[in-house]
This record gives structure tokens, C-alpha cells and sequence, in this order.
């Protein structure tokens, strides 16, 4: 199985939560637009000052992807 990379975007401050859910619609937005091989996004409330929107793609895709995107960083994604 291929390696997968969660690209990741940091949004701070008191809007971060609602930032970060409309960041989500622009991703799924991409993947629709770049016929990604995979569609998974979403976002994560770290705490009320901090969230997270995520794309997941595959390794093949990443650099592409990233230099179109440019997360703020990336990290190997694995299913719990």
C-alpha cells in the first residue's frame, strides 16, 4: 500500500474553528477539480484558539499537491 500524507493548515485566533470548517468546502473543492485519488478531508478543533483543516493524499501526489496548497506542514497518515 502506498504512504499517505496528511497536509495540514493551522488557523489561530478566535475565528479559527469556522476558518478552518470553510477551508474544508475549498479542499473538497481541489480534489474534485484534480480528480485526487483519494477524498479525505475534514477538520479538528484543537482548542478554542486553535484548528486544523486536513487534506490526505497520496505519496505520488504530495508535491504537486503541496506547491499548489502550500500546507503548513505534513505528516504520515495512518487509519486508527
Amino acid at each position: 500500500m502506498a504512504k499517505q500524507i496528511k497536509l495540514i493548515w493551522d488557523f489561530r485566533g478566535p475565528a479559527a474553528e469556522k476558518t478552518a470548517e470553510h477551508h474544508e468546502i475549498h479542499l473538497k473543492e481541489f480534489i474534485s477539480a484534480e480528480k485526487l485519488d483519494l477524498n479525505i478531508t475534514g477538520y479538528t478543533v484543537i482548542t478554542d484558539m486553535h484548528s486544523i483543516a486536513y487534506l490526505v493524499v497520496n505519496e505520488k501526489e504530495m508535491i504537486a499537491v503541496r506547491d499548489a496548497l502550500k500546507p503548513h506542514r505534513g505528516e504520515l497518515y495512518t487509519t486508527k
